[in-house]
């Protein structure tokens, strides 16, 4: 192959394989002589490039669970009842890090249990969230300890007028010991000092649905002050010693664990946010015209698509870059079992994405948040060619040939980028980036979508 220039770009007319033709026949699932113009556009070249992310993980995730555990299980005596909160979608490495817990406590004597931590998830079920459970590999066969799941809860007492808070049954009544096990990161619907973490599992998870949609009725401005409060009103009035924090790098993977004393958490975790902020990928542009996301899910984001990557959210620009103009999203996540919430942040989504939608699981996610624009459906077709054109000629001061695509995986693996030949320079002048692959035409298949995946 020859050498190519500073973009990445081979000379024309020395690719060493053709380039696969482009599809150029009338919509399939649009219509009308001005989309019929659009899809004859022709689009710019991209270049596949794979960002320089820092690889620091956890190599062995038993030996750091029982590394972090020791200093705290002066609590955890033969015979006592322990209670581990799990729930939260998409952790790297969950069902180890939770075995490992269960047989530490387990060494200890203690008798330990599961309880589904995740506010109303799973339709708002006590099977459904036995089901998200096993899509993350925890069953009571694979953790070693029995789950008891169930919506019941204990009101034990209100943060401020208005405002209940609930614990789980089976956690509060059940066991001697509550361990909540969960990840710090942002948030996809506020900012603050305390986001996603511990406090958020013990304020809104163990809540189950009453106390998720109780805490919602507050509204997302509500967060920053009510999350604090009410983990801080629940540690006073629950036995939680510790929680279990955890920390992934910008891969995704685990590169931090501790186990966090309860009168620390507030402290701890505005630390750990800052060190998670820190570590999350991007995409280090400042405008892009069109991205597209080859899925969304709930094991991606809380809302399908990370708000701190696309730097949108229902109601409009965040002021996070990249400033997008479109997004096109492709496909749910098989892990996401049909939940869509986020799907509305997008402006065109292809046809199999919706067809996938449980509506119950999505509806039940948007009503317990109060975002019922979470559902909302975008402009709708049926192959990429379609999804590429209409989201171009959605643009504002964008010619299609020169238009600034980025095509990733989903927000949650953003090392490899296809990137097209207007950002290159942008992207590459930071550094942090490498072509992989030249540019080149995007590519379909005969039946107009993508030909080429993903890596």
């Amino acid at each position: 192959m020859p050498p190519a220039d500073q973009l990445g770009r081979i000379p024309q007319g020395e690719l060493s394989d053709p380039p696969l033709p482009t599809a150029t026949g009338e919509p399939s699932g649009i219509g009308g002589v001005l989309l019929e113009e659009v899809m004859r556009e022709p689009l710019p070249e991209w270049a596949l490039v794979r960002q320089r992310i820092d690889p620091t993980e956890i190599a062995d995730v038993r030996e750091a669970v029982r590394a972090a555990l020791e200093p705290r299980m002066e609590g955890v005596r033969p015979g006592s009842r322990v209670c581990l909160a799990v729930g939260s979608r998409g952790i790297d490495r969950i069902d180890e890090v939770v075995r490992a817990v269960v047989e530490r406590m387990r060494e200890a004597g203690a008798d330990v249990f599961i309880v589904p931590a995740m506010g109303s998830h799973g339709g708002a079920t006590a099977q459904g969230q036995l089901q998200v459970l096993a899509s993350y590999g925890i069953t009571p066969g694979t953790a070693g300890c029995e789950i008891r799941s169930s919506m019941e809860t204990v009101e034990i007492g209100e943060v401020r007028p208005g405002v209940p808070v609930f614990v789980d049954r089976h956690a509060y009544e059940g066991s001697d010991v509550i361990v909540p096990i969960n990840r710090v990161k942002p948030h996809t619907d506020f900012t603050a000092e305390i986001e996603s973490g511990l406090s958020k599992m013990i304020a809104i998870g163990l809540g189950k649905g009453r106390g998720a949609d109780t805490f919602h009725r507050q509204g997302f401005t509500a967060f920053p002050e009510l999350i604090p409060a009410v983990a801080a009103f629940t540690l006073a009035h629950a036995s939680i010693p510790f929680g279990l924090a955890l920390v992934e790098n910008g891969h995704a993977r685990l590169m931090h664990l501790e186990a966090v004393p309860a009168a620390r958490i507030p402290e701890r975790e505005r630390e750990l946010l800052r060190i998670a902020r820190e570590a999350m990928a991007r995409i280090p542009l400042v405008e892009v015209d069109v991205l597209v996301l080859d899925r969304i899910g709930k094991d991606i984001s809380g809302l399908g698509m990370d708000s701190n990557v696309v730097g949108r959210y229902y109601a409009g620009a965040t002021g996070i870059p990249p400033a997008i103009q479109r997004i096109v999203v492709r496909d749910l996540t098989a892990e996401t079992e049909g939940n869509a919430v986020g799907i509305g942040m997008a402006d065109v989504v292809l046809r199999r994405a919706v067809e996938r939608m449980d509506p119950r699981k999505t509806y039940m996610n948007c009503v317990t948040a109060k975002t019922p624009e979470g559902a909302r459906i975008a402009l709708t077709v049926d192959t990429d060619r379609e999804a590429l054109g209409v989201a171009i000629a959605c643009c504002v001061r964008v010619t299609p040939g020169e238009a600034r695509i980025v095509r990733a995986r989903d927000t949650k693996h953003l090392e490899h980028l296809l990137v097209s030949a207007g950002l290159l320079p942008e992207l590459l002048a930071g550094g942090r980036a490498e072509v992989i692959e030249p540019l080149h035409p995007i590519r379909f298949d005969a039946g107009g979508m993508l030909a080429e995946e993903m890596p």
